[in-house]
């Protein structure tokens, strides 16, 4: 592996004028292309600035942060993972946005032949990125953003939105070392017709092997159909390796929540060299129950069913072994932010079965930061 770049982070290998990869070969085309179209949108929104009335609100600057305490037990171990993963928000005019997530985490667990648990913080950059909106359906992205290779990992991954605590067996699947990828991303939507919507992605990452910004050097995509008076939304996504063995990963998903019922059902299927399978997942609120006293409106049912197939090349971050695995969860909502999570599973696999148990709690707050005025 090629060592890390020694420009400081934010910078490319093309912008700072050093050769992209060890062998002296210069920086791709895509990345000159894509240099030269942030000049280019840069550029625009300067003159755009100076002629548009600025007797506008201000937007301001968006604080939010997620916390947990989770407890899994796998196979009759516990452990011990608090969380908190601050988020910000700063818009710059009306068409620049910086966002950043961070997470602090820890796993405490007993090691063998001792009854105190031990652990260390670990710490990640989600993402650190600027959005650029060049117009309402197209949004220009650099820096290091979520890789946008299915739903889960985009949309449903912080502790506080997802409803089973457990990460899919599928996920590391295309979605690199971290997660994230570091480069450029352009994503928007459009209406293909009143009653169809389309959303794309678009991006190429730069590889980088520096903890906790690491990420693999991939170009892909993903787009998805969305039904509106259905709530109904189906897509798929491809991503090819520019590294390593350069495979092709790709995947398909499935979103629904039928328009009367509080009702939550989502899958996903990936396929990769190190592996595939796939993972479907349904939520129901009591809410809606009209014989259901106070305190069960607020209870959520979950389950979900999962199977992994080994690859025909090794992979750290996926199951060493073909895996199946069920769970069932229930959850409280106190408020709207703050919940009891709980669920129950079992996994089974040639390695052995075991049961998977989790209970915790999580709580996410939102403020702004100043108030908004007129420009």
């Amino acid at each position: 592996m090629a060592a890390p770049h020694d420009c400081s982070f934010g910078c490319t290998r093309y912008w700072c004028g050093k050769p992209a990869f060890p062998d002296g070969r210069r920086a791709l085309p895509l990345q000159r292309t894509i240099v030269a179209l942030i000049f280019l949108l840069t550029l625009a929104s300067s003159l755009r600035a100076q002629s548009e009335d600025t007797d506008v609100q201000r937007p301001v600057p968006i604080f939010s942060a997620g916390m947990g305490f989770i407890t899994p037990f796998q196979g009759g171990q516990p452990n011990l993972d608090p969380l908190i993963s601050p988020i910000f928000l700063i818009p710059i005019g009306d068409r620049w946005l910086i966002e950043s997530r961070d997470t602090f985490e820890s796993d405490f667990a007993t090691p063998p032949g001792s009854d105190t648990f031990h652990g260390v913080i670990q710490k990640e950059v989600d993402y650190l990125q600027v959005d650029y909106i060049a117009n309402p359906y197209v949004t220009v992205t650099v820096g290091r953003y979520l890789t946008p290779f299915g739903i889960f990992n985009e949309r449903l991954y912080p502790i506080w939105i997802r409803d089973l605590q457990s990460d899919p067996l599928i996920l590391p699947i295309a979605t690199g070392p971290s997660n994230a990828s570091t480069g450029a991303m352009f994503r928007g939507g459009f209406a293909i017709s009143p009653k169809v919507n389309l959303n794309y992605a678009a991006y190429y990452s730069t590889l980088i092997a520096v903890s906790p910004v690491d990420s693999d050097r991939s170009a892909g995509g993903r787009v998805g159909i969305f039904l509106p008076d259905q709530r109904l939304e189906v897509g798929g996504s491809f991503q090819h390796l520019l590294q390593d063995e350069r495979s092709n990963s790709f995947g398909f998903h499935f979103a629904w929540q039928p328009p009367p019922i509080p009702l939550d059902i989502r899958a996903e299927y990936a396929r990769s060299s190190r592996g595939s399978g796939y993972w479907i997942e349904s939520a129901y609120r009591l809410s809606q129950i009209a014989t259901a006293q106070d305190y069960l409106r607020n209870v959520q049912l979950v389950a979900r069913m999962q199977q992994f197939f080994v690859g025909a090349l090794p992979s750290e971050v996926l199951p060493t072994a073909n895996t199946q695995e069920f769970e069932f969860g229930l959850n409280y909502y106190f408020r709207d932010n703050l919940r009891a999570v709980s669920s129950y599973g079992r996994q089974f696999s040639s390695l052995g079965n075991v049961n998977v148990w989790t209970v915790g709690i999580t709580y996410r707050i939102v403020t702004p930061i100043g108030h908004a005025g007129a420009d």
